[in-house]
């Protein structure tokens, strides 16, 4: 089968794989659509692994039901998360799923910029979901990304009649838009430096869109009567971002961590006026499987439209230019590889 094999974010190369059998227990998909994330360009975390196959945000048909397999057969529509927890440990049962053991070790063989994946039996049995018929695959590989979201709003207690701050226009700030929206959040206002996303914002239902590199605690108060946001979620892990965040949170507010940073990033942490006006902060990463469902009732409910974020499709032969794209983080939103074409 043919694979796009990751070596560095300037370097993907299409080659030939083995095909994966399915074992007891497991699954072999063969993918029909497979979303680019932010975080397959963290080259800081890629690279060391490298080469490897990646893609997670993913949907297609089994191809094959390993020995013991009774919920999937062979032509379901699925979508299917590559992190799994396991429900049980001491962590899932606080609802800290993300740090989990088992979601920390799970994952694809080999990975979603692929033709075929074969899915481990825990993957099939907690984070594998049959696709409604009114969803298309492109729609179900946001569910990944979108459980994301609303695992983290849900963290960060978003809720209607909150004002919320979105610093960064990218996928994950543009899920958020919306995941707020659709709870009853107002104002929602989003911030970013292109031209292209704080229009796609705007044409999403943003209250406000923001250019980054003005004064956006100013805009928040001004479109919330002079107070901060109750919910800034930061998408986007620079540094004044970041900055920003502690300047635009209401007395009372939380901040969420959504956008990882190098392990070695450190940055200034006002704690007199976090402890002064009892800012709550909290992070959040991956979407358990009740997520999973949520995000994809959501898709398929039309609360969050997915279909308009999709700015590109491309072949695995096309990925480099699909990388590219997602790094100039400029006229692109969601690109899509169709790995069977």
């Amino acid at each position: 089968m043919r694979a796009a094999v990751y070596y560095n974010n300037h370097d993907l190369r299409l080659e030939e794989r083995p095909r994966p059998a399915p074992g007891p227990g497991e699954l072999l998909v063969r993918i029909e659509a497979s979303g680019i994330c932010g975080s397959d360009l963290m080259e800081w975390y890629r690279r060391p692994k490298a080469p490897l196959v990646l893609g997670h945000e993913v949907a297609g048909v089994v191809e094959e039901a390993g020995e013991g397999v009774t919920a999937f057969r062979p032509g379901d529509r699925v979508v299917t998360t590559h992190h799994v927890p396991c429900g049980t440990c001491r962590y899932c049962r606080a609802d800290h799923h993300s740090v989990c053991d088992s979601l920390r070790t799970t994952t694809f063989d080999p990975g979603g910029f692929a033709e075929f994946v074969r899915l481990p039996a825990v993957n099939v049995e907690r984070g594998t979901f049959r696709l409604p018929d009114g969803v298309s695959f492109e729609e179900a590989s946001f569910v990944e990304p979108l459980a994301c979201v609303l695992r983290g709003q849900r963290k960060a207690g978003v809720r209607a009649g909150d004002a919320v701050l979105v610093l960064g226009g990218g996928l994950s700030g543009l899920l958020h838009l919306q995941a707020a929206r659709a709870a009853g959040a107002d104002p929602v206002l989003v911030t970013d430096l292109h031209p292209f996303r704080l229009d796609l914002a705007r044409k999403l239902g943003a209250t406000a869109a923001v250019d980054a590199r003005g004064d956006v605690p100013a805009a928040v108060r001004e479109h919330n009567a002079g107070r901060g946001a109750d919910r800034v979620l930061v998408t986007a892990a620079a540094p004044a971002a970041l900055e920003q965040a502690f300047r635009s949170a209401d007395r009372g507010g939380t901040i969420l961590f959504f956008a990882p940073t190098p392990p070695e990033a450190t940055i200034p942490l006002p704690l007199w006026n976090v402890w002064r006006d009892e800012v709550t902060l909290v992070t959040s990463y991956s979407g358990p499987p009740a997520d999973m469902q949520a995000a994809l009732e959501c898709i398929e409910a039309g609360r969050v439209d997915v279909a308009s974020m999709i700015t590109h499709r491309m072949s695995l032969a096309e990925i480099g230019d699909g990388f590219r794209l997602v790094a100039e983080a400029g006229a692109s939103m969601k690109v899509i590889i169709r790995p069977q074409r």
